[in-house]
């Protein structure tokens, strides 16, 4: 009966052990944004919630000369989700327009009194939609915008956090860009949120979105920064479209399937980048498909890194949803 006793308390001690973390493997947590302009996004939200800890569904913008949030919002929120699951985040952008505006950030960083305003209308606004958290996406910034960066993100995630928001995270590039100084934004942030996809984009050459060795070098180095429990992993669920001499276009899975078919060019997997791709008199099409995700995903769980996010909800490849295993 001793003995039972002794290992009964045993089991109980590495039970408790496990849930306090000590030695438990932690569990995959899956974050996906909507585009609240596209229809498609929010079907695919609403059929696919179950499987997401996080879906950012809140659009606030900052207006591109004054910093103040645009509010109410140009993108209604309506989704509601089955309570518990997901959680609902919202993104607070300086992108307004037809791009991002380093100009709202240098205006509230450069004003005590439009910063407070700012930060207290946009932790209100996240009150009274019950949003759980705020993602931070203000690209562009040069190197000499980081003190006004510092001094915006904290104004938000204070007024935030006083008003309930439990989680503060801020998009960062995947190279290396001395405007981010992951070090310094983890201070204020719970976490950092690697954008790992535009490795080609509407500007650039045809070519992969996020080719898993590109993928693995940026985020390694953001590790080795800040530790794997601080990072979210952003990844791309969508493909551009180059015309010849023109500029890219973004396109989901379906819409690259439908080029490729429209213009007679045959999708094959590229083995150097694992993207599905093809080219034509006309034009190229190279698309993220269930695949190339599984390859990132794979490549992101080796670097110890837990937290997945995914740009955007309703470009995806349908198969990608089985790979949403926690």
């Amino acid at each position: 009966m001793r003995r039972i006793t002794s290992v009964a308390v045993c089991l109980v001690t590495i039970l408790a052990c496990a849930a306090l973390g000590g030695g438990a493997q932690e569990r995959k947590s899956f974050w996906a944004f909507t585009g609240p302009w596209d229809p498609l996004s929010d079907t695919s939200l609403r059929a696919n919630a179950a499987r997401l800890d996080v879906a950012v569904t809140g659009w606030i913008a900052l207006d591109s000369l004054t910093g103040a949030p645009l509010l109410p919002s140009a993108y209604a929120d309506t989704i509601r989700p089955a309570s518990g699951t997901p959680q609902r985040f919202a993104l607070v952008t300086s992108w307004h327009g037809q791009g991002f505006h380093a100009a709202s950030i240098r205006a509230l960083g450069s004003d005590p009194a439009r910063r407070a305003r700012a930060a207290g209308d946009i932790a209100r606004h996240a009150q009274s939609m019950r949003y759980t958290g705020l993602v931070l996406d203000f690209e562009t910034l040069k190197g000499g915008d980081v003190p006004a960066q510092l001094a915006v993100m904290r104004a938000i995630a204070d007024s935030a956090r006083a008003r309930g928001v439990t989680t503060i995270a801020v998009a960062i590039p995947a190279e290396p860009d001395e405007a981010y100084p992951t070090r310094e934004l983890i201070r204020i942030a719970d976490f950092v949120l690697v954008m790992l996809y535009d490795q080609h984009w509407s500007g650039s050459e045809a070519g992969p979105i996020s080719a898993p060795d590109w993928m693995t070098r940026n985020l390694s180095r953001v590790v080795g920064e800040v530790g794997a429990s601080r990072v979210v992993a952003a990844l791309p669920l969508y493909g551009y479209y180059w015309p010849k001499g023109k500029s890219g276009t973004g396109i989901s899975y379906a819409a690259g399937v439908r080029y490729a078919q429209r213009e007679a060019i045959r999708l094959s997997r590229d083995s150097a980048s694992w993207a599905m791709r093809g080219s034509g008199e006309h034009s190229a099409v190279w698309v993220t498909d269930a695949a190339l995700l599984g390859e990132l995903m794979e490549g992101v769980e080796k670097l110890g890194v837990k937290r997945y996010a995914f740009w955007r909800l309703g470009q995806e490849d349908p198969a990608v949803w089985k790979l949403f295993v926690r």
